[in-house]
């Protein structure tokens, strides 16, 4: 799709990660980084009926009502250089996206990003062919609404 034809989005938006949770969660496009990162607590491997799955937390200062821990398959572990340039590894979930009117499947790193203002980190691979960012702009798709509430354990999975 040509670059006009693409929805254009700011540096931050509201995102929804459906699978894991049905509230908005503030989001840092950066275009800058390949992989995408989700705040997480608590991480943690196990086995589930042979497979490797991993389990997580939410932190609750972005999503008050996600106490409850997250278990999800485990899609690998990756390599990925933390913005203080030093190489970590970090379990790699697959999830769905959505912002906007789009919905679609992403890869996720958790790490704990809790000296970082934004929870979720969107990584150039997640935005590709997709839109157009706009750096000086913000929320341009999303608007925060809907009233918060708990899910529970992801069952989607």
């Amino acid at each position: 799709m040509p670059a006009t034809m693409k929805p254009i989005i700011g540096w931050r938006e509201w995102v929804v990660l459906p699978l894991l949770h049905r509230n908005p969660i503030k989001a840092k496009i950066d275009t800058g980084a390949r992989t995408s990162a989700l705040h997480a607590a608590r991480i943690r491997p196990l086995q589930v009926n042979g497979a490797d799955w991993v389990e997580f937390e939410l932190d609750r200062r972005d999503l008050p009502n996600a106490s409850a821990p997250f278990r999800v398959p485990l899609s690998g572990q990756r390599t990925v250089r933390n913005s203080g340039g030093r190489a970590e590894e970090r379990y790699l979930i697959e999830t769905m996206l959505r912002l906007g009117d789009d919905e679609w499947p992403v890869e996720l790193t958790l790490t704990a990003r809790h000296a970082m203002s934004f929870p979720l980190l969107i990584g150039r691979t997640a935005v590709r062919r997709r839109f157009v960012v706009d750096p000086g702009r913000s929320y341009l798709l999303a608007k925060r609404t809907g009233k918060r509430r708990n899910i529970g354990r992801n069952r989607a999975y």
